[in-house]
């Protein structure tokens, strides 16, 4: 009778090529800089024009406009390099996924809208809303594999 092959016995299968590549540390990387762009772009550009960030928290009612505008800029690119960088990826991730959702309540109050502007305003609600579920996802998977070297 043959022995069944054990882990030590079989032979090691070389994994197909999609897999390597779809499991690459660079795609996740990129993966991670798509997920963020829309933060590092708002970030930067309310950074550089930093009245037109005062303005939009005026625009949607929120005061002291100055302050928030500025922790807007700090919490979306510190947040987002976080994300990138891998250092506590998961705080990152899990601070965009609030910002994501308080931003996505107070500027895309459909229930409040009527036509086209409702229709147009729901679709970016629950665009943002699968946006904080992706940011949840990334939190949940640094919490649950293993760091290593950090």
């Amino acid at each position: 009778m043959k022995p069944a092959p054990s882990a030590q016995t079989h032979p090691t299968r070389t994994p197909p090529r999609w897999r390597v590549w779809a499991t690459a540390p660079a795609l996740h990387w990129l993966g991670l800089l798509l997920l963020c762009a829309a933060y590092l772009q708002g970030g930067v550009n309310k950074l550089t024009d930093f009245g037109g960030a005062v303005a939009e928290m005026q625009h949607f009612g929120l005061s002291p406009a100055a302050p928030l505008a500025a922790a807007v800029i700090l919490g979306e690119l510190g947040a987002a390099l976080l994300v990138l960088s891998g250092r506590l990826r998961w705080l990152g991730a899990l601070g965009l996924a609030l910002f994501t959702v308080a931003a996505t309540c107070i500027a895309n109050r459909y229930w409040q809208m009527q036509g086209m502007e409702r229709f147009m305003a729901a679709n970016s609600f629950y665009e943002h809303l699968g946006l904080a579920g992706a940011f949840l996802l990334v939190a949940w998977h640094d919490l649950r594999t293993p760091q290593k070297g950090r």
